[in-house]
This record gives structure tokens, C-alpha cells and sequence, in this order.
């Protein structure tokens, strides 16, 4: 027998080189670039909130957020990009700090399981399902924040825990996300559209990925980015519909 740094082996075992692989679940690492990326993009926003606002931006006001946060009227005046300059925008160092955290956690569990572009089209969705959500229960507040995104998150996280067998864990993303849940209807001034919306477009994300690996069907990946974009057109579509409606017209 031959000691080794894993115990003693037999000599013709501790010649051999075993490679070690990752589990194929939900196994979290660092490679999460998109979430990396997207954590960047919202830090450098809020470091311009406050350059544009001052201290007034860390109490939830900057010219910044009044330029690129959500509400019916701009988007009914057909500044869209609202719907996705509003989730990099966030109202307070409590607010961002939360959702980075968040979406830290998340990203870096989710993003290595499912693969970068799967990952980035979850979010896309869940962001604009936010944006929609935001629009229809609180069409006239100036909407701002990564958590339709992060909701989103939790739902592809617990649904795509759940279809690979995965149990434990969906049912610690699930406690988590009836916990914000709660927070949301309890607390004032939290878009619960948002969280909501954000919540419903990620689940539909994620019922499409599981569907497709499941029934292995052909040209999946090309299938699945289709429905993806489908997805978030039925989405800025239908805030738009729900802006204009609730944006009363002026003149004759």
C-alpha cells in the first residue's frame, strides 16, 4: 500500500490520475459572467445616480431615476426603454444593496447550471414581466429596481430545482421565496406588481427550459431562444397596451 494525500492505495491506484467533475444539478461556481456583468451595470448606474442627484439620490430621488424610472405616462409617450432602465436604477444604498446581494446569490447559483445565454434570456424576461407587472398595479409611480429581475430568479430557481430532482434546494428557494413575498405585501412603498410580474416571467422562462429538456425535442436550443423572445415581446407589448390605457389623452 502507498500513502497518499486521500489515504493509503493500492501502487497501481496511486499512479492513476481521477478526474474530479462538478455534479450536473444546481451546483453553484464562479462562472456567472452575465451575473457579474449585470451586478457592474447596476452599481455603475447608482454611482451615477448620485453623481447626477447628490445625497438626495441615496433618499430615493437623482435626476437619474426621474429620467429612467417606470411609469405609465412616459411609457405611453413612447420612451420604452424605460422598461429596462428602470431595473439598473435603484432608490437607496439599502435598496441596492439588497437586490446585489440577491442577485449574487442567485446568478451564481442558476447562471453555471442552465448556461449564460439560458440565464441572460430568464432575466430579460422576468424584467420586462416586472415592468408589465409594475404598470398594471401601479401605473402612475415611478417605478425603479432590479427586484422584478431577482423575483424572476427564484421562480426559474425553484422550477428548474424541482425538475432535476432536486428537492432540498427547491424547497429552500421556495421558503425564500415566500418569505419575500410576505415582505412584499407587508411593506409600503415595494412594487408589488413588480415582484409579482417579475415572478410570473421567470417561471414562464423556466417552464419553457424544463419542457424542452424534458421532452428532447430537436432543434431545442433554437426553439428555446425563439419562445424566449416571444416571451419578452408579449411582455413590452403588453406594457405598452396597459400604459396607454391607463395614460388618459389630451387634445383633439
Amino acid at each position: 500500500m502507498t500513502s497518499t494525500s486521500v489515504g493509503m492505495r493500492c501502487p497501481e491506484c496511486s499512479r492513476q490520475r481521477t478526474q474530479v467533475r462538478n455534479p450536473t444539478g444546481m451546483a453553484g461556481r464562479a462562472d456567472a459572467p452575465a451575473t457579474y456583468v449585470l451586478i457592474g451595470l447596476c452599481v455603475a448606474a447608482f454611482v451615477a445616480e448620485i453623481a447626477r442627484g447628490g445625497a438626495s439620490s441615496l433618499d430615493g430621488g437623482g435626476q437619474l431615476i426621474v429620467d429612467g424610472g417606470l411609469s405609465a405616462g412616459f411609457v405611453a409617450d413612447g420612451e420604452y426603454y424605460r422598461l429596462v432602465t428602470s431595473a439598473f436604477l435603484h432608490a437607496g444604498l439599502l435598496h441596492i444593496g439588497f437586490n446585489m446581494f440577491a442577485l449574487y446569490i442567485l446568478g451564481t447559483l442558476l447562471e453555471p447550471a442552465i448556461g449564460t445565454p439560458r440565464f441572460v434570456g430568464v432575466y430579460a424576461v422576468s424584467v420586462l414581466g416586472g415592468a408589465l407587472g409594475a404598470l398594471m398595479l401601479d401605473p402612475h409611480e415611478l417605478t425603479v429596481g432590479a427586484s422584478g429581475g431577482i423575483f424572476g430568479l427564484m421562480s426559474a430557481g425553484f422550477l428548474i430545482a424541482r425538475h432535476r430532482g432536486l428537492d432540498q434546494l427547491a424547497s429552500q428557494i421556495g421558503f425564500f421565496v415566500v418569505i419575500n413575498l410576505v415582505i412584499s405585501f407587508s411593506v409600503p412603498n415595494i412594487s408589488l406588481g413588480g415582484h409579482l410580474g417579475g415572478l410570473v416571467g421567470g417561471g414562464l422562462a423556466a417552464l419553457l427550459i424544463t419542457q424542452l429538456e424534458h421532452r428532447r425535442v430537436a432543434n431545442a436550443k433554437l426553439l428555446e431562444a425563439a419562445g424566449m423572445v416571444a416571451l419578452c415581446a408579449i411582455a413590452i407589448v403588453g406594457a405598452i397596451l396597459v400604459a396607454e390605457a391607463a395614460t388618459p389623452a389630451f387634445g383633439g
